[in-house]
């Protein structure tokens, strides 16, 4: 009798040590404890397992390593201890600190912040060639000014975590005296350049097909909201479509628009956009602009909130701060409040829909209350779409 081949077996996942500083002058959307839970699921989508963390409280970052030296010889007897690999912290480094901490702990622990991390994320979640393009670019400009001998041939990469983009082409001689950090910093900003020319392509491309839809007169709805909140769940919800949804963060990054019919035969057409998370990159905001002028031009926000979840007001506050980073706060906001199906007291609902003006409870996995949102919407985007 024939054996069967075995399974193919999985990498097994690096252990990461989570490092996470609160500063007495500048107070976050979440505090400590809560933002250390979200990295550990950030984490957790990077294919990492967190096995153990480490807290300071600072009056302001030690201008060398971030957190105090005390602090990092216990932080590295820590990870030693749990046998980590990656040494994860909460905050986005300076390129001076990220450059002392891997001085420190580069032969024993790869040091990875928070933004790396997310960059990552978005890298192994870019399936088309604009959501590629984009997480490259942010890659690239995070990496920068960052850039050591350690961190050398990063132009033979491609595109970070992901492979997907194709790294940076045709490595140029190198000129007299010119060392190789040199030279790799000239062929990221070249590649840079290149990112930047080829998104303006598909920004115009987005701004020629937006034209097109406003000749239509079909008001256009964009779903935004925090991460996992459940947008890509409604939109499939509401339109019969099939994006793609898992109980992870960030696992929609490229914007998907369906055409959804409204009561009295009204149209409209929903797309949904990347989720939002508190601290998010400079770089993806930027990276992300052709993506996110979605958001900027539509007629209607729905603004998908997780009652469920503890921080559900964070995590509306950081969307809304988003929304003013990116120019879209003076769009008009339906908020809807999801997942009321997994509400122990239904009165939570009824008593959070006090907090938010023009907002409604549903459920987008059971369709709990869908009517009542698209009757929402039709009221709201008919009124305002035909005072345009």
């Amino acid at each position: 009798m024939a054996k069967k081949n075995p399974e193919p077996t999985l990498s097994p996942r690096e252990r990461a040590f989570m490092v996470g500083v609160e500063l007495y002058n500048r107070a976050g959307l979440l505090n400590l404890d809560d933002s250390l839970a979200e990295l550990a699921l950030l984490a957790d989508t990077a294919g990492l397992d967190v096995v153990g963390e480490a807290t300071q409280k600072l009056s302001h970052p030690n201008p060398q390593t971030y957190i105090g030296p005390g602090k990092v010889e216990e932080v590295k007897a820590l990870a030693e201890e749990y046998q980590a690999q990656v040494l994860l912290f909460d905050d986005e480094l300076s390129p001076r600190h990220l450059r002392e901490l891997e001085r420190i702990y580069g032969q024993d622990f790869r040091v990875i912040d928070r933004t790396a991390l997310i960059l990552d994320i978005f890298a192994q979640h870019a399936n088309t060639r604009e959501g590629a393009l984009q997480v490259e670019l942010a890659q690239y400009e995070y990496r920068l000014p960052r850039l050591t001998r350690a961190w050398t041939h990063l132009a033979r990469q491609a595109g970070g975590g992901a492979g997907r983009s194709g790294g940076v082409g045709g490595v140029g001689l190198r000129g007299p005296g010119e060392t190789q950090l040199e030279v790799d910093r000239r062929d990221i900003r070249r590649r840079i350049d290149h990112l930047k020319d080829e998104l303006e392509k598909v920004r115009v491309h987005r701004q020629q097909y937006r034209q097109r839809r406003k000749r239509s007169r079909i008001p256009v709805v964009t779903l935004v909201g925090y991460t996992n909140a459940g947008k890509s769940t409604l939109l499939n919800r509401l339109s019969q479509a099939d994006v793609y949804v898992a109980d992870q963060l960030f696992a929609t990054l490229d914007p998907t628009t369906r055409r959804v019919e409204l009561p009295a035969g009204n149209l409209a057409l929903f797309t949904d956009t990347v989720g939002f998370i508190q601290k998010l990159p400079t770089e993806l905001v930027a990276a992300f602009r052709a993506t996110l002028e979605e958001i900027s031009e539509a007629d209607l926000l729905l603004h998908v909130v997780d009652i469920t979840h503890p921080n559900a007001q964070a995590q509306a506050e950081s969307v809304h701060e988003t929304l003013i980073e990116i120019e879209a706060d003076h769009i008009p906001v339906l908020t809807v409040l999801n997942k009321i199906d997994q509400l122990i007291d239904p009165e939570r609902a009824e008593h959070t829909l006090e907090s938010y003006p023009n907002s409604v409870a549903i459920s987008a996995i059971t369709g709990k209350v869908i009517e009542g949102l698209l009757q929402a919407v039709n009221a709201n985007l008919y009124e305002n779409y035909s005072a345009m």
